[in-house]
């Protein structure tokens, strides 16, 4: 009997470590171009580790992953055929090991080589472990190798620094200046905090604080919304009571703006043309006071569901969620119909970069005028939905001219012969100016355009238009 048991035990499989776990999603990421936050996800479920454990693979793989051109930057001067020539396991884990190194202080040097090592024996070979033994010690006796090699060039300089790609930061510059752009991909390095919004229906947002302070939680109002609540090391607001009992919904404080420019009432029929995963819908239903009509459409019937279930969790009955493409919005909903029509548009999603690192390495310029075309398309097909003395919001979690103002200004242009749109500023008086003061200068009548450094919050944008 004791046989049999030792016999069990010695082949159950070895658990593996934050590091592993972090490894594994980083060779996925790198080799099929997958999501890093579903992949992620989905490994520290299957890996069940300690909170402690999951926060460190958490922060290895975006850390890793937000300061990629630098960390490879430096490799390259080391590994003389390349790092492309490496296998993907043996890449990803030089780099997250230098990430260790060198962003980490909470991370002891030995302990990050050392664990490097016996990765290396256990995926490779006894050589492999002398191999990454030998190149992060090179680079740890010469720290120079982390020095921009062209100081002197703005965008060179803030794109090794920060870790952005040079055709982003070059982008960035032109349209908001260099100073701006280093605080920005500064911002996107960071650790965002957790940000949630209570359930107007169902709570206060002094008893929603009070209930994740008794549960632990160092939860604070926001300075951005009046339903906005914020918490530094509180983990994901998802695993809370109040987020099971539909009191209290995940979102950024930026994107909690929307809400402002709709300024929905009771009794009003709203449309949110591309609504998934819900959040501003049900935003703007718990505003409604669930009194009204909003449509809420994806053209993704999975996403649909999503609203669906978000809606039922926080008790909306308001919400009817459909299923139609954007650009064709106007053959399934009356013309001219609506108090407000809600276009969150698809966009490079620039502005949540310090959430989806991902974004900045898999993006390009020709990206930026494709979906640029594609919104041009939605907002004229939006705005056909509105009724005579209706608004149209557009928004994006954007940072870049060509997707927001370029898209808003061409639309009202080209509508200027029948004078029938105009810029309505009126919404910006409910933000509050001494969180949002630079934001609030650099943009133009009816528009509101959020840097990620702005308010510490996603970087968004907010245009609103009134027809005539």
């Amino acid at each position: 009997m004791k046989k049999g048991n030792s016999n069990s035990s010695s082949t159950r499989p070895r658990r593996k470590t934050a590091r592993e776990v972090a490894l594994d999603v980083l060779v996925m990421v790198d080799k099929h171009r997958s999501y890093s936050n579903l992949q992620l996800n989905a490994a520290l479920q299957e890996a069940e580790l300690e909170r402690v454990d999951a926060g460190l693979a958490t922060e290895l793989v975006y850390g890793t992953i937000q300061r990629l051109n630098t960390i490879d930057g430096v490799l390259q001067l080391k590994i003389a055929k390349g790092i492309d020539k490496l296998k993907p396991w043996m890449r990803n884990l030089l780099r997250m090991s230098l990430y260790q190194l060198h962003y980490l202080d909470r991370v002891p040097s030995h302990a990050a080589v050392n664990e490097a090592v016996a990765i290396a024996k256990r995926r490779g070979q006894q050589a492999m472990g002398g191999f990454v033994n030998g190149v992060l010690r090179a680079v740890m006796r010469e720290p120079e190798l982390w020095n921009a090699p062209h100081p002197d060039d703005a965008v060179k300089r803030i794109a090794w620094t920060h870790s952005h790609p040079e055709w982003l930061v070059s982008r960035w510059i032109e349209a908001y200046g260099a100073d701006a752009v280093r605080s920005m991909c500064e911002a996107n390095n960071t650790a965002p905090h957790a940000s949630g919004r209570v359930n107007r229906i169902r709570s206060t947002r002094d008893e929603l604080l009070e209930d994740l302070r008794a549960n632990g939680i160092d939860a604070e109002s926001s300075s951005l919304s009046q339903d906005g609540i914020v918490a530094h090391q509180a983990g994901n607001f998802a695993f809370t009571s109040a987020y099971r009992e539909g009191r209290l919904s995940v979102q950024d404080e930026s994107s909690m703006l929307v809400v402002e420019a709709v300024r929905p009432q009771p009794g009003m029929r709203i449309v949110d043309c591309c609504a998934a995963p819900g959040g501003k819908s049900m935003h703007i239903a718990e505003r409604m006071d669930n009194r009204g009509e909003l449509i809420s459409n994806d053209v993704h019937a999975h996403k649909v569901k999503l609203i669906e279930e978000q809606a039922a969790r926080l008790g909306l009955s308001c919400i009817q969620a459909i299923n139609h493409d954007a650009a064709e919005l106007s053959q399934h909903l009356p013309e001219q119909s609506f108090d407000v029509v809600l276009l969150d548009a698809p966009c490079t999603g620039f502005g949540v970069i310090r959430r989806k690192p991902d974004l900045k390495w898999t993006k390009t310029d020709s990206d930026v005028a494709a979906i640029a075309a594609l919104q041009a398309r939605l907002i004229r097909e939006a705005a056909k939905l509105v009724k005579p003395g209706g608004r149209l919001v557009y928004s994006t979690c954007t940072i870049e001219h060509e997707e927001n103002e370029d898209v808003v200004q061409a639309f009202v242009e080209e509508a200027r012969s029948e004078q029938q749109w105009s810029m309505d500023d009126s919404w910006k008086s409910a933000l509050d100016p001494s969180k949002l003061g630079a934001a609030l200068k650099r943009s133009s009548a009816g528009m509101l355009q959020v840097l990620p450094h702005d308010a510490d919050s996603d970087g968004f944008f907010i245009a609103c238009l009134q027809k005539q």
